[in-house]
This record gives structure tokens, C-alpha cells and sequence, in this order.
């Protein structure tokens, strides 16, 4: 009879020394269930409460006493987790607030500075971390930063973004992530913040020319000075002296008549047109430092565009790939520059075949009158090759063409090394012969009166601001 009831006490007692834990799931499990449909996950001081829980648990199977000692402690962890899950809840759910200072125009490559600032109207301090959006082809740095913000509290973050492709990007949200009073809790907080970013070709080239040509400095660069043949210019007017003026037009008669600095301007040539046709197809699928042909190619188009209307001549360009991307049509002026770098900097290469004979005759009815045709492009097999020479021959005598095309730096290398193994000698002698039905592309335009720059992608600029100097010097237009 005894051991019958000792056996039935001990049964009891093994059943109930479960219902610490029974209660700690039924009231954690909802708990849980709710607080990550707010964004809000446990963390890992959730660890240290379990294993308090454990302990009385495990505490209750060898001593009966225990299990009302344990069941209150389950309770009340329950009951604390709860609180900090609504003051974390509650309290910063609102009176967070996020702006972002960033400008809205960068160059690629080039660092931009950008600054979040977080303000705190909560009545809880924000201990964790907050992370900025991030663009695709964008790199951070840092990538986050560590939050600490009392309440009623401002904080300023910096980091820089660095572009590494051109285009138009958008930054959307901001992620913060911070704990509740007590560290059982994480709540991820996603808040949206827009902001547009453009990221155009680097000006900086554009910024240094003027500098080493105020300063007859070009030779730096690789422009060489070109001697103009024949007279050019005729005296037109007197104005005032500005700073970038040569001394040498100082007329000192009439300063010292006005008592104020004068200087002679002179009527240069009737302003010309010059027109890129910017090809956007597979051509310029290729990449070298990191940048695709048609990055190059834009880069120096832009900088020979600065150089001509600078000149005082008209400028205007033609994106095209399979289809007429963008024209604008020529013009002088500053503002015409910026409307350059509207039309390019969202251009990218399409694999598709090119149709040049949509680009010229598209050309052919929208610009009648002579002008500087500049076509960027890549030659890789005898297709795109014989309509390159076609297009451009036909159009010479009412246009002067000037061919633009990029050489591939891995195929000189390899024909200039042919020393090795088999592998490599069958390897240079590929692309040497590759190289020499290139060069009698070349010389195909110039044979049909196209004028032809050829120069690798990264040595573009220089040569084709020379060539546009020597037309401008020997009157071509």
C-alpha cells in the first residue's frame, strides 16, 4: 500500500516537474509568434533567460519544493520579456526620425560625401547600429555605424559613396536596428527615405584643361600646340580686361583714356558643327580598368565637346545602338555642355547589333549642313568593319568623318610576346594577323578621305582633342 503511493507521489511529481516548462512555451511561443510579425526578434540574452529556466526545471526533479519556486520564475521571465518587448515596441515606435544630405549629381569613380542624421523624440535610448542604402556598383565606406542616441537626441552619421558605374540610381531606406531596455530583444526598422543620384562621366578632366590652358600648360595632358595657316581673326571690339585675358590684346591707348583695363577682342572663324555618333551596341561591350569602350569613348567625347566649345563652335550627339537612343542637336554655348551630359551618362552597351545605316540616316535628315562627323566605335569582324568604311566614305564631301576606334590593349600584348609555349606562339601569331587585317581597315578609311584616330581606350583623349585642333588649324571644315 505504501509503495503503491510512494510510486503515484513520485508520478506526480515527474509530471509536474514538466509544467515549468509546459508554462514557459505556451506563454513564450505567442510571444514569440507576435513579436516577429513586428519586425522584432529575440536575441541572444533570450539564451541566458532559457537556461535560468532549465536550471529550476531540472532543480525541481530532485527536489518537489522547487516547483512552485520554478513556475514563478518562469512567470515572471514571461512577464519581464513581455514588458520589454512593449517598451521597445511602443516607446520607439515612434519619434524616429531620418534625413539624409547628399548631392544629387557625382562622377564615377569620384568619392561623394554623404551624411545621415537621426533624431530621437522617444522616451528610451537607441542602442544599436544603422546601415544606409547602398546602389548597386556603389562602394560604402563604412558600411554601417554604431548607434547610441539618447533620448531627445541628435546624431550626424558620414560615409562615402564611390561610384563605380554610370547611370541613374535611387537610395530608398535607411535600416536601423536597435535593443529594447533590457537587451531580450532586436527590433529591425526599415524607413523610407528617397533620394535620386545621378552619377555622370569624371568632369575632372574638363576642370584640369582649363586650368593647364590658362596657364599654357596643355603639353601635360599630351595636347600639343597647333600653328593655325593663315589669318583668322579680325579686331571686332573693345571690352573691359577679364582674368583669363592675354596681356599681349591689352590696348594700353585706350586704358589709359578710360583709366580702366581694355583689352582688343578679336572676331575668330564662323563657328563650326561638330556631330558624335556615340555606338552603343556590342562593340563597346568590352572593358579595360574597369570601365567598358563606351565609358572611354565618352569620357574623351565629352572632353574633345569642352575643347570645341570652348573654340566657339556648335556641338551636338547621336547615341544609337540597334535604335536612336538620344540627339541632340548642335549648339553652342555652356549650356550646351550640360545638355551633352544628359543625354550620354545613362548610355550603356547593348548587346545588339549596331544599325548604322539607321544612325546615318538619321543624321543625313536631321543635319544637312557640314559639319565634323565623329563616330566612336570598335571593329571586331568584317561586318561591322565594312559598314564602318561604307557609311563613313559615303558621307565625305558633304561631311568631313573622322573614324574613332578603340584598340583592344590584350591583343598588342599578346602579338608583341609571342615567347612561351606552343600555346602563346599560336596565340601572338593569331593576333598579329588579327592586328593586320585591323590596320587595313585603317587604311581603307584613309584611303576614301576619312580622318582616323586610333588609340587605346585609356589614351583616347589627347589624340582626338589633337586631331579636332589640327582640322580647326588647317581649316578641313
Amino acid at each position: 500500500m505504501n509503495g503503491a503511493m510512494q510510486g503515484v507521489t513520485q508520478e506526480q511529481v515527474s509530471q509536474y516537474s514538466q509544467l515549468p516548462w509546459l508554462t514557459l512555451l505556451v506563454l513564450c511561443l505567442p510571444l514569440i509568434l507576435v513579436s516577429r510579425r513586428l519586425k522584432i526578434y529575440p536575441t541572444i540574452w533570450w539564451v541566458l533567460v532559457l537556461l535560468v529556466s532549465m536550471a529550476a526545471s531540472v532543480a525541481t526533479i530532485f527536489q518537489s519544493s522547487f516547483l512552485v519556486i520554478a513556475a514563478v520564475l518562469d512567470l515572471s521571465l514571461v512577464g519581464i520579456a513581455t514588458v520589454d518587448l512593449l517598451l521597445v515596441y511602443l516607446y520607439a515606435n515612434r519619434g524616429i526620425s531620418v534625413t539624409r544630405s547628399i548631392a544629387r549629381t557625382c562622377s564615377l569613380g569620384v568619392p561623394l560625401d554623404s551624411e545621415l542624421t537621426i533624431e530621437n523624440r522617444s522616451s528610451m535610448t537607441l542602442n544599436g547600429r544603422v546601415r544606409d542604402d547602398v546602389p548597386e556598383f556603389f562602394e560604402c565606406s563604412p558600411t554601417e555605424h554604431q548607434l547610441r542616441l539618447p533620448p531627445m537626441g541628435r546624431l550626424t552619421l558620414a560615409r562615402k559613396l564611390t561610384p563605380g558605374k554610370r547611370g541613374a540610381f535611387e537610395l530608398e531606406s535607411v535600416y536601423l536596428q536597435f535593443y529594447s531596455p533590457l537587451k531580450l530583444w532586436n527590433r529591425q526598422l526599415c524607413l523610407p527615405l528617397q533620394n535620386r543620384l545621378n552619377v555622370y562621366p569624371d568632369m575632372k578632366q574638363l576642370s584640369d584643361y582649363a586650368l593647364l590652358a590658362r596657364t599654357n600648360r596643355l603639353s601635360l595632358i599630351g595636347v600639343r600646340k597647333t600653328r593655325r595657316v593663315g589669318q583668322d581673326s579680325e579686331f571686332e571690339r573693345l571690352r573691359d580686361y577679364s582674368r583669363d585675358d592675354n596681356y599681349r590684346h591689352m590696348d594700353w591707348r585706350s586704358t589709359a583714356r578710360r583709366r580702366k583695363l581694355t583689352v582688343r577682342q578679336f572676331q575668330n572663324d564662323q563657328s563650326q558643327r561638330v556631330i558624335f555618333l556615340l555606338d552603343c551596341g556590342r562593340m563597346m561591350t568590352n572593358e579595360r580598368d574597369g570601365y567598358t569602350l563606351l565609358d572611354h569613348a565618352l569620357n574623351s567625347i565629352l572632353m574633345m565637346a569642352y575643347v570645341a566649345l570652348s573654340q566657339g563652335d556648335s556641338v551636338g550627339m547621336l547615341c544609337f545602338s540597334d535604335t536612336i537612343h538620344s540627339y541632340i542637336p548642335p549648339r553652342g554655348g555652356k549650356s550646351q555642355m550640360n545638355r551633352l551630359i544628359q543625354a550620354g551618362f545613362d548610355q550603356f552597351p547593348r548587346l545588339v547589333e549596331s544599325r548604322y545605316d539607321q544612325a546615318f540616316l538619321y543624321l543625313s535628315t536631321h543635319c544637312k549642313r557640314r559639319s565634323l562627323v565623329v563616330l566612336a566605335t570598335n571593329v571586331i569582324d568584317e561586318v561591322n568593319a565594312a559598314a564602318v568604311v561604307d557609311y563613313m566614305g559615303n558621307i565625305n564631301g558633304q561631311h568631313l568623318p573622322l573614324g574613332v576606334l578603340l584598340r583592344d590593349r590584350e591583343m598588342f600584348d599578346a602579338a608583341d610576346n609571342p615567347d612561351g609555349d606552343d600555346f602563346k606562339m599560336y596565340r601572338a601569331a593569331a593576333a598579329a594577323d588579327i592586328l593586320l587585317w585591323r590596320d587595313q581597315v585603317v587604311k581603307d578609311l584613309t584611303h576614301r578621305g576619312v580622318l582616323v584616330v586610333d588609340a587605346f581606350p585609356d589614351e583616347l583623349t589627347a589624340p582626338l582633342v589633337n586631331q579636332y585642333l589640327e582640322v580647326k588649324a588647317k581649316h578641313l571644315l
